[in-house]
């Protein structure tokens, strides 16, 4: 029994992968054979970058543009996807803002974006990928959800909420499909070295009772982790450095 995932053959779509979490993720799945749709919205050369790095490990790897929390856009994606690489075996929700706000100052605007991007788009993504994936009874769903989902967080109430119902839907859909061979999980980091917790300036390490930011990588093991167990689903796996246990 392989202890990691054996991906050879399947092909595997990160939205959101063109720099930090998803662009790490990416990798890995790489690293595990499969072939990678690397999703971007805006950040064309970053996410050539990343697929040009995968390439070099044998995989076919493309470059995909689309705002993933539109509906359109998610379609013809995961068409261009299904017509270069084949069927979508793996799905991984990445995509998301996190655009910090207090109470007084969060606007209707930024509550429905966050929603749109963080949320929305998971469930876009999914029932975009679950038509093939039921015919072919397989495949894997991992949604990046956050310790924001079950704690204080400190971006705001609109982003609790976004990964809050990312973990439900996470529940939801793992319900529904484990009879089609299709597992759903969540892999909820808190506090990753990335950009979004290089700029601040209240050095947030000092709250983690490990002492030390986590890195992508140690997210994207995990994401490797739920894809190659099939007998787990709807589970959320908290990476967190000790900060609590849920």
């Amino acid at each position: 029994m392989h202890l990691l995932p054996d991906l050879t053959k399947r092909v595997a779509l990160v939205t959101g992968a063109s720099r930090g979490i998803g662009a790490a993720v990416a990798r890995a799945l790489a690293e595990a054979g499969a072939d990678v749709a690397v999703n971007y919205r805006a950040e064309a050369e970053r996410a050539e970058a990343v697929a040009a790095e995968l390439r070099t490990l044998g995989r076919r790897v493309m470059a995909v543009r689309a705002d993933v929390s539109q509906g359109a856009e998610v379609a013809s994606c995961v068409r261009r996807i299904e017509a270069e690489l084949g069927p979508i075996d793996v799905l991984v929700n990445n995509a998301g803002i996190a655009l910090v706000r207090d109470i007084a100052d969060l606007t209707e605007e930024d509550f429905d974006r966050t929603l749109a991007v963080n949320l929305k788009s998971a469930f876009l993504c999914t029932q975009a990928v679950l038509p093939s994936m039921q015919a072919r009874r397989w495949g894997r769903i991992v949604n990046i959800s956050s310790g924001a989902a079950r704690g204080a967080g400190g971006i705001g109430v609109h982003y609790n909420a976004s990964k809050a119902g990312m973990e439900g839907l996470t529940r939801g859909y793992a319900a529904r499909l484990m009879k089609h061979g299709i597992t759903v999980n969540a892999v909820a980091p808190s506090l990753i070295d990335t950009d979004m917790t290089r700029v601040r300036q209240d050095n947030p390490a000092r709250r983690i009772p490990l002492g030390r930011l986590g890195t992508v990588e140690e997210v994207a093991q995990a994401v490797l982790m739920v894809i190659g167990n099939g007998y787990m689903t709807g589970q959320t796996v908290q990476l967190n450095g000790g900060t609590h246990f849920i």
